[in-house]
């Protein structure tokens, strides 16, 4: 396979390679300096790969697990196990100890488990072959959906003008097109004049490092920004909507995302812009009430203090506090936007009854 990077549109930066049976992904952490595909197989890798963020974005760790799961069970020689469920279920929970806050990467993990467990009773390679198809399933659904969130998105905004994003809800985030990103991507394909911008985003510098390279690749007018100018670029009246993905949504529609998305809402609601949130319906988590119940993990601190410096950029022996997500109230939260249609307030009732629709829709 051709692994050259142009249009992000055109690569897939987590997927399959039936031959080598290896997980193949884009290494978010060297870009935009270096474009490269890791191959993995190994159990340890993957785990490795998903906890350096080397994948990341909700939908593409849901992507990755799927595989990563699949292929260690199969063709990792080094683990110690003869039993191919203990070998299974094994991987499957050291894959899920990888990162706590994205909810997508358990339900991926629920379905190949519910996969494995309706099929134990056939041969090894009948188990091998639907192991495959799911993750194969949930990647080409995951497209699917991104397309249809990114067309209600669309729905949702004006031509001309700027919209504001956060982290990166992108194509190389997903399987295709990204989640908030989507609409800015369908609105290029139509001709339609949307630009961005997006906020570097503290302290992995995902906005800086992939959104706004990701963006510029794809032709999209792209403005990069510190986060800490976000209230006066809103407040001199460029932007008409904030856009962010999430990587969980509590049953009250309270919202997890990368640090610094609760300030993001709080200014666009003093300065009375849309604030919108853009999820897979494999996103919200219905077994939690609110967002109080959601972990947020803290990271290295030298995220904050070296890792993306030459030199030190804060005494050595400085206390760092660095968690990577915040929870947005849902109180500050105009629409979610997921592939069954636009939910509204009061989300505890709406969001109950968007995940049981086809069509567009909006409650």
């Amino acid at each position: 396979m051709n692994e050259q990077i142009q249009n992000p549109l055109h690569i897939s930066s987590v997927y399959l390679d039936d031959v080598e049976n290896e997980l193949v992904i884009l290494d978010q952490t060297l870009l935009p300096n270096e474009k490269k595909f890791l191959r993995l197989k190994a159990l340890e890798e993957i785990v490795e790969a998903i906890v350096f963020l080397r994948v990341r974005g909700a939908p593409a760790i849901g992507i990755a697990a799927a595989f990563g799961v699949y292929v260690s069970t199969f063709y990792d020689k080094s683990l110690p196990f003869n039993n191919l469920k203990e070998k299974f279920f094994y991987c499957k929970e050291k894959i899920a100890a990888s990162r706590p806050t994205a909810v997508n990467l358990f339900w991926a993990l629920e379905r190949m488990k519910e996969k494995f467990l309706s099929h134990e009773s056939l041969c090894e390679n009948e188990i091998k072959k639907a192991l495959k198809e799911e993750a194969n399933l949930i990647k080409k659904e995951d497209e699917i959906v991104c397309r249809s969130i990114g067309e209600y998105g669309l729905s949702l905004l004006k031509p001309g003008g700027f919209v504001m994003t956060h982290c990166n809800p992108g194509s190389i985030a997903t399987a295709k097109y990204g989640t908030a990103l989507a609409p800015l991507y369908l609105a290029k394909e139509k001709g339609i004049d949307v630009g961005v911008f997006a906020c570097e985003t503290r302290p992995l510098l995902q906005g800086a490092r992939l959104t706004s390279w990701e963006l510029s690749e794809a032709g999209i007018d792209v403005t990069l920004i510190c986060d800490n100018m976000a209230s006066i670029v809103m407040k001199e009246g460029k932007i008409q909507a904030v856009l962010v993905g999430c990587d969980r949504i509590a049953k009250n529609g309270d919202t997890a995302n990368k640090i610094g998305t609760s300030g993001l809402a709080i200014l666009a609601k003093h300065y009375n812009i849309p604030f919108y949130v853009f999820s897979p319906i494999s996103t919200i988590d219905f077994s939690i009430e609110s967002g109080e119940e959601i972990q947020i993990e803290i990271r290295n601190p030298k995220e904050i203090t070296s890792q993306w410096y030459e030199k030190p950029m804060a005494p050595i022996e400085v206390k760092v506090y660095n968690p990577a997500f915040d929870v947005t109230d849902n109180s500050l939260i105009t629409a979610i936007i997921t592939e069954n249609g636009i939910a509204y307030p009061p989300f505890k009732e709406n969001l109950e009854k968007i995940i049981q629709v086809n069509g567009k829709v909006e409650v």
